[in-house]
């Protein structure tokens, strides 16, 4: 998901997509400790997403980002 897009989401859909991607980068995690991963590229993607949707929700709660949508 493109930055701009987590721009465009409420609080309450950036929380949700938080949780799934969190979820998916434990599973992903097991995968690789079996060795079942087939595109181990795919952990680092999920952690800069991770990571953009946390800076996004911190500056809704800091108000630099405005009122929620």
């Amino acid at each position: 998901m493109k930055k701009q897009d987590l721009k465009k989401l409420s609080t309450e859909e950036l929380k949700t997509k938080l949780k799934e991607n969190n979820e998916s980068l434990m599973n992903m995690r097991f995968q690789k400790a079996l060795q079942q991963l087939e595109h181990p590229k795919q952990i680092s993607k999920i952690r800069k997403e991770i990571a953009q949707i946390k800076t996004v929700l911190r500056e809704f709660d800091l108000g630099i980002r405005g009122k929620e949508l």
